[in-house]
């Protein structure tokens, strides 16, 4: 393995852990190491490049990732043919990732003159030609020009049909969501029958994985996915499953008809293949559905048989769980001495389970509901007793930091201040991964779901420190954006 591919893995391994200055910071240490030993623009500097890419794109800063790929097909094309090669993907990428961005006239006009590329490299009839149609059908249909969509997305399902490739699994995915953006009721799922079953799962998955660009034909597409992988695959496989799931995740806006509907379908598969904790994370979906529905009695009803089923798993972080919703449940049906009752049990489990982040949004909600009981020096108690074991930028954290300002000031309900409470979350998570002594100040405001820094220094940065302050800033943001959202 590479010294490249090691740096790769181990920031990856750090994304998921979620240290996303940790991980940017192996591969930056990589480039720099690549810089010195075979010099910037060379093959191996464009392939680091584009690995910092990928890390930057999958700790959602696009607009960075987009610089990183610009930089690795910048400069004359490769005499070699492997990075010849290798500088069409690193292309493919910036216009994929430009979409991201919303930058669609740059990333079309990227993503053409990536296919004239191919084309030329590959001929018409290879699949590495078809690998740039793609991406540019996918743009082709953001941009709302179905027809030349529709086009490009054939013309790349029949190169991957008799190349045998198994790309045919996303350009088949993806021509289902131009089909039905389209309208007309032309059938969206072909061929599914002439596809092993591996590849029909790969076409529910590419679907899946699209879910939220297009909000306004992700119930119609995901209809449809689950009508047709139950007919292929049976009401019992999991691709199925997966596209109900999604299906009732999805149909939170609308009048959750739907949503009660496809949970069920879940809930009984999940009993007919004795799937014990399966079922009870579906009664807990199917709970939370009725609720929004206005099924308060049906919810509660769920609510019990759910921590039925969590008791005989013996699970304790499971019925702290069924409990600390069901205690929500009964206090937004306005029985508030069973809420407390439920919502203390639910604190006795969590301790009992020894997870902490479970025990501290269970304090957080236990908090919350004595203050809107006004007990406000229990309420102070619990919550910041819960703070204690989440981390700063946990949702639940932030909510229940909002709460406790409301609280000191002596206000039984009201969030306080929510953007000052985040603003302070996002000043010490900067501040914990910078050296003590560079900081004289950072001002964070937050507007609109996004945030102005200002810095102040105390002395002269290193370059070295002066890039890790700007790397931890440009984190943050996105950290804290993808944690707003969640509140």
């Amino acid at each position: 393995m590479s010294t490249s591919s090691t740096s790769l893995d181990m920031a990856f391994a750090l994304l998921r852990e979620g240290r996303l200055v940790d991980a940017e910071q192996v591969m930056v240490r990589e480039l720099q190491d690549i810089t010195q030993k075979y010099g910037s623009g060379s093959p191996e500097w464009a392939s680091v490049q584009c690995d910092l890419g990928n890390v930057l794109l999958n700790s959602d800063q696009p607009a960075r990732a987009v610089e990183c790929y610009r930089a690795a097909c910048s400069g004359p094309v490769p005499r070699d043919p492997e990075a010849h090669k290798d500088r069409l993907t690193y292309r493919m990428n910036l216009g994929m990732v430009l979409a991201t961005t919303g930058r669609l006239d740059e990333a079309e006009a990227e993503l053409r003159a990536n296919v004239r590329e191919r084309l030329a490299f590959y001929g018409r009839e290879h699949a590495g030609y078809a690998f740039g149609l793609e991406p540019l059908a996918e743009v082709l249909l953001r941009r709302g020009d179905l027809r030349a969509a529709r086009e490009t997305v054939e013309e790349t399902i029949q190169n991957f049909w008799r190349n045998g490739h198994e790309r045919i699994a996303t350009a088949l995915a993806l021509r289902a969501r131009i089909v039905t953006a389209a309208g007309g009721g032309e059938p969206a799922f072909v061929a599914l029958e002439q596809l092993p079953d591996e590849v029909v799962e790969e076409v529910a998955l590419a679907v899946l994985n699209r879910v939220g660009e297009r909000p306004e034909t992700d119930g119609a597409v995901l209809s449809l996915l689950a009508e047709a992988m139950e007919a292929r695959l049976g009401p019992d496989h999991q691709a199925t499953l997966n596209a109900l799931s999604q299906l009732a995740n999805s149909d939170r806006s609308g009048d959750g008809a739907g949503r009660v509907v496809a949970i069920r379908k879940v809930l009984a598969s999940y009993h007919r293949q004795g799937r014990a904790e399966e079922a009870l994370m579906a009664e807990l979906g199917l709970a939370m559905a009725q609720s929004d529905t206005g099924d308060l009695e049906g919810a509660l009803r769920t609510y019990a048989e759910a921590l039925d089923r969590a008791q005989g798993l013996g699970r304790a972080d499971l019925v702290a769980q069924v409990l600390r919703n069901w205690g929500l449940a009964l206090s937004e049906a306005e029985r508030p001495a069973e809420g407390e009752r439920r919502l203390r049990e639910a604190l006795s489990a969590a301790e009992y389970s020894g997870n902490q982040e479970l025990l501290g949004r269970v304090r957080i909600a236990l908090g919350l509901f004595l203050q809107h009981q006004e007990r406000l020096a229990e309420a102070r108690h619990i919550v910041e007793a819960g703070l204690g074991t989440l981390d700063v930028a946990h949702p639940d954290a932030l909510v229940g930091r909002s709460h406790l300002g409301a609280i000191m000031e002596g206000r039984s309900c009201g969030c306080g201040d929510l953007p000052g409470v985040v603003a302070e979350a996002f000043r010490e998570f900067v501040h914990s991964r910078l050296p003590q002594d560079l900081l004289a100040d950072l001002g964070v405001s937050l507007k609109d779901g996004d945030f102005a820094v200002s810095v102040e220094l105390r002395r002269e940065p290193t370059q070295d420190e002066l890039d890790q302050l700007n790397r931890v800033i440009q984190t943050a943001t996105a950290e804290f954006r993808r944690r707003v959202a969640a509140t």
